[in-house]
């Protein structure tokens, strides 16, 4: 009788630890697979599109950058509002006053739409640099993609060349092409000779032109992050 208690307790604690094991392993697992969860999020972020001030001398040079003439605090960082799905549409969708209807995110169906402001508050003529970078580009989507930069009014509709004969697509300036480049900068752009007080308006706007021989099926469920960056150089007078 003894003996067959001594056998059931042996039992009933291989067993506890069995399902301390087991309880562990699961918490570990949950663990791992909330930290990439995480980690997928931040790297992707649904598509956000962020634009920032270089943070060494901007600081001293008084070029800010704010979302609405109401409010001309200048900020390091701007995100436009993110859209959770893109399909792709003609570039004749786009509305003629997009560029003027709103400050900050002003997104429609199927696009992303954000403007801003860069205002020279320092009291030094500088030239300022803007580039806009691809971070991340899932399942080619890039190939029919379109960022169209307004600055002051004025239009220019940037796209990876065709990769057919490497020619630039219809009514649109080709991306870089920068071999040695590591942060695959597709637009790098130069605004000279900017004044005290000058102030320019910037409507950015990203799209997948159906238009593109390049927006094929192969393209459904990709995703691409990028990012805009201002920095200035100071002019000696």
């Amino acid at each position: 009788m003894a003996r067959d208690v001594v056998l059931k307790a042996d039992q009933v604690n291989k067993r506890k630890r069995r399902y301390r094991v087991i309880k562990l392993a699961l918490l570990l697992l949950l663990l791992f697979l909330t930290v990439i969860y995480i980690l997928l999020r931040v790297i992707y972020n649904e598509g956000r599109f962020t634009i920032t001030l270089d943070s060494n001398d901007t600081l001293k040079s008084g070029l800010a950058m704010f979302e609405s003439l109401n409010n001309s605090q200048g900020k390091r960082k701007l995100e436009a509002t993110p859209i959770r799905s893109m399909d792709n549409i003609s570039y004749k969708w786009i509305p003629e006053n997009i560029d003027t209807e709103a400050d900050g995110s002003h997104n429609g169906k199927n696009y992303i739409a954000y403007s801003f402001y860069v205002e020279n508050q320092g009291t030094e003529v500088l030239n300022y640099w803007y580039e806009v970078a691809i971070d991340n580009i899932i399942k080619g989507v890039d190939d029919a993609v379109r960022i169209r930069i307004y600055r002051n009014g004025k239009q220019i509709t940037y796209a990876k060349k065709n990769p057919i004969d490497n020619t630039p697509e219809e009514g649109t300036t080709p991306f870089r092409e920068d071999v040695e480049s590591k942060e695959n900068i597709v637009i790098l752009e130069q605004v000279e000779d900017f004044k005290p007080n000058d102030l320019d308006r910037y409507t950015i706007v990203i799209w997948l032109e159906g238009d593109d021989p390049d927006c094929v099926d192969a393209i459904i469920g990709g995703e691409l992050k990028m990012h805009m960056k201002f920095t200035e150089e100071h002019i000696e007078k």
